[in-house]
């Protein structure tokens, strides 16, 4: 059986590379490309695709975990296979569970990459290894792990947002966005805004601001 594919990243030559892996495989073929997150969604329900590869980072447009939810909403959708080079909680967690079928790094080799695809295609999950650690660890140590919600308000924090900025771009309360900041606080073993960030970017819990603008 042919596995249909769908390439949804904003660089080009990712794109082309991506491609030129793919192309080597017998039962793999590129159906289609884009270079927006939204395009993809528009792609992803028009186009005969089985397998979406998908990056987080799409510039200001919508973001990949946006569009992994948008994908696999539909009935009978493809499956969505996130291929990035983040591997923070915040960024694993959210494409985990907007419905990716597996998570991938980008600098995984060509034979890891195939046989992921076909993992996704047959409707199993297909996640990096260092990824799976990741999600264990968390499994591992529930009480110190910090939540999704915990994890997008320091994500944010760290983007340069006030509480005010924030509880509007999650719609929460000011008090709410405070009392995430504090639960932070004290499963980083920290008491301030700077230092939640700086440890949580020093164990990959959130992307650092230099970061967030690759893909």
């Amino acid at each position: 059986m042919t596995i249909r594919l769908l390439l949804a990243d904003d660089h080009p030559v990712v794109r082309a590379g991506l491609r030129a892996v793919l192309d080597t495989e017998p039962d793999f073929t590129v159906v289609a490309e884009a270079a927006t997150a939204e395009r993809a969604v528009e792609l992803a329900a028009s186009e005969p695709v089985d397998v979406v590869l998908m990056d987080l980072q799409f510039g200001a447009g919508m973001h990949g975990s946006a569009a992994t939810a948008a994908i696999t909403a539909r009935a009978g959708a493809p499956r969505v296979l996130v291929l990035t080079t983040y591997d923070t909680d915040a960024d694993i967690l959210a494409a985990v569970e907007a419905g990716a079928s597996g998570y991938l790094l980008k600098d995984a080799p060509p034979e890891e990459l195939a046989a992921a695809v076909r993992t996704a295609a047959a409707g199993q999950s297909a996640l990096a290894p260092a990824v799976a650690l990741r999600l264990m660890d968390r499994i591992r140590t529930p009480t110190e792990a910090l939540t999704k919600r915990e994890l997008e308000v320091l994500q944010l924090v760290a983007d340069g947002l006030s509480n005010q900025q924030i509880s509007k771009r999650l719609f929460l309360s000011q008090a709410t966005v405070k009392s995430h900041l504090v639960h932070v606080y004290a499963k980083l073993g920290v008491d301030s805004r700077t230092a939640a960030v700086a440890t949580a970017a020093s164990r990959r819990l959130i992307r650092t601001p230099w970061k967030a603008s690759g893909s």
